[in-house]
């Protein structure tokens, strides 16, 4: 039985996908089909032009309301950016920090996420920092060190009372979307143990083991009970499968029944 979350989460990015009315089918879909449930924190992270359009359908709600990213100020002179405060004004409570692709198609440094960290957890947000490793990196045997540097300089001073509202997201970049490499449940669960053992150097044995660390690469209904399934995976981060109102809601009811399972007396 898992002694550090009570909860499974699962996070729906639908990344730049969806028209007006393509989110608002997709979110009353999602809405119909989900039961309220005590074992599942469900977030749907729609892109910045339809948050207050989903934001609206999920009130009143058990689903929560995510962006995909934020700029680290509460306003300024930065044109096309969206800061922490517009975010909360919307009704977001998550915000998706150094997901890979920003890192790797965007340039985002682990100096600038960790100034997102900081300024989304200050600002009141409930903060989703995403760490993971390239190919190359895997192949040249550097994970655990790549995992640590992004931690280490992600979680730069952070003060110790925001922890409870980080999460980390681990994202294998050699496994998102790619048919001819897939992690398996156990590769996934070994470096989220890795991860959470860093946490525990960061942050304190008890705050590691309470904080939520998820797994996204290329989860899919067929797949998610085997990750949800392992030791340190508190929770999934949905790519694709999360443009689809039935896979997503088919991965919520396994994390759904794998926590019920955890829950039973051994």
């Amino acid at each position: 039985m898992k002694t550090h979350t009570s909860q499974k989460f699962v996070v729906g990015n639908w990344k730049m996908h969806t028209t007006s009315s393509e989110a608002e089918h997709l979110a009353k879909g999602i809405i119909e089909g989900f039961d309220r449930s005590e074992h599942v924190t469900v977030i749907l992270c729609p892109p910045f032009p339809y948050l207050a359009l989903v934001g609206e359908m999920l009130k009143g709600t058990q689903i929560a309301l995510g962006a995909q990213n934020m700029y680290p100020d509460k306003e300024g002179a930065f044109t096309g950016e969206v800061s922490p405060t517009m975010l909360l004004d919307l009704g977001c409570k998550y915000v998706i920090l150094g997901h890979s692709e920003r890192r790797h198609k965007l340039g985002e440094s682990d100096a600038f996420i960790n100034q997102k960290v900081e300024c989304a957890l200050s600002a009141g947000l409930n903060a989703i920092l995403c760490v993971g490793e390239t190919l190359e990196q895997r192949n040249a045997k550097q994970t655990q060190a790549v995992l640590d540097s992004q931690l280490s300089q992600g979680l730069a001073n952070v003060p110790p009372e925001f922890f409870s509202r980080l999460s980390v997201a681990y994202e294998p970049v050699w496994a998102i979307g790619n048919s001819l490499h897939h992690e398996n449940p156990q590769q996934a669960q070994d470096a989220l143990l890795l991860i959470r053992k860093k946490l525990s150097q960061i942050c304190g044995d008890f705050r590691a083991q309470q904080m939520i660390v998820q797994y996204g690469g290329s989860v899919e209904p067929e797949n998610a009970t085997a990750y949800l399934g392992q030791h340190d995976i508190d929770g999934v981060l949905i790519g694709g499968a999360s443009l689809k109102a039935d896979k997503f809601l088919a991965i919520v009811h396994a994390a759904i029944a794998e926590n019920e399972a955890e829950m039973q007396p051994v």
